[in-house]
């Protein structure tokens, strides 16, 4: 079981964290632009088996959750990478800007290459390159310092780029930005994608309004079928079998 420890940076109210009004007269929070992909990296990560995901952020966005207590979910939780999803800023209006990967200054070798696995996923999914003289520079930051695993932090494109904020904007980019860390998470955990599509398994959930939920929480090894072809989806479960339920969604979440 792989354990993977996911950040969205800051909170939605983080004061300065936004982009350059004459570039985005929404001025969207960077909180949203990282959670989106965060959201996106955890849906994708669904069709994968054998890990366990913890967000250490604040999910609602409502609070910035300290460096401090991110660490410390992310070291109790005993993961086995930490991922910390930015966007960056620096430009002032100007052009260029892209992509960077980050590791602390006394990375282990490990982190290193899962610098770079992520700024080569990245890259390929998005195309977002920029001018960055240094696209995996070495810094002395506090949750690539703190933690006890290899950590990574990723700044996706500069928030005060003329070049990078139409693009960091759109539905599209945080898809790509998604399905490359999905890709470069995969690499590192070493997952393999789940094998059976629930549809062909079971032959009574076809057309039926929770097949979908059926499907997730089937591939999540939380629930099963009553047989080997049927799941039985309005019958009525008893509390014998809600325990279990219960029980796997628990095994599911720690990944123990």
């Amino acid at each position: 079981m792989f354990k993977i420890a996911l950040d969205a940076g800051h909170g939605i109210y983080t004061r300065g964290k936004r982009t350059l009004a004459s570039l985005d007269p929404s001025e969207t929070r960077e909180w949203y632009l990282h959670d989106r992909i965060c959201d996106k990296v955890e849906k994708n990560l669904k069709k994968y088996k054998d890990y366990a995901l913890i967000r250490v952020d604040d999910t609602t966005g409502a609070s910035d959750v300290s460096l401090a207590d991110r660490v410390r979910k992310a070291n109790e939780f005993g993961a086995q990478f930490y991922l910390s999803v930015h966007h960056n800023a620096g430009v002032n209006g100007g052009f260029g800007g892209g992509i960077i990967s980050v590791a602390h200054t006394n990375a282990t070798n490990q982190s290193l290459v899962y610098q770079k696995i992520l700024y080569d996923e990245l890259i390929a999914a998005t195309g977002l390159s920029g001018n960055r003289s240094a696209p995996l520079p070495l810094q002395n930051l506090y949750v690539l310092r703190e933690t006890t695993m290899p950590a990574v932090l990723v700044e996706c494109g500069f928030m005060d780029s003329a070049t990078d904020v139409p693009i960091i904007l759109s539905e599209q980019f945080a898809e790509n930005a998604a399905e490359g860390i999905t890709k470069a998470l995969a690499i590192i955990g070493n997952l393999t994608e789940k094998e059976e599509e629930v549809m062909n398994k079971f032959t009574d959930i076809s057309g039926h309004y929770a097949r979908s939920a059926i499907e997730e929480l089937y591939n999540m090894g939380v629930v099963n079928g009553v047989s080997d072809a049927e799941f039985a989806p309005d019958r009525v479960a008893t509390r014998g079998e809600i325990a279990v339920i219960a029980r796997n969604i628990i095994r599911y979440i720690t990944g123990e």
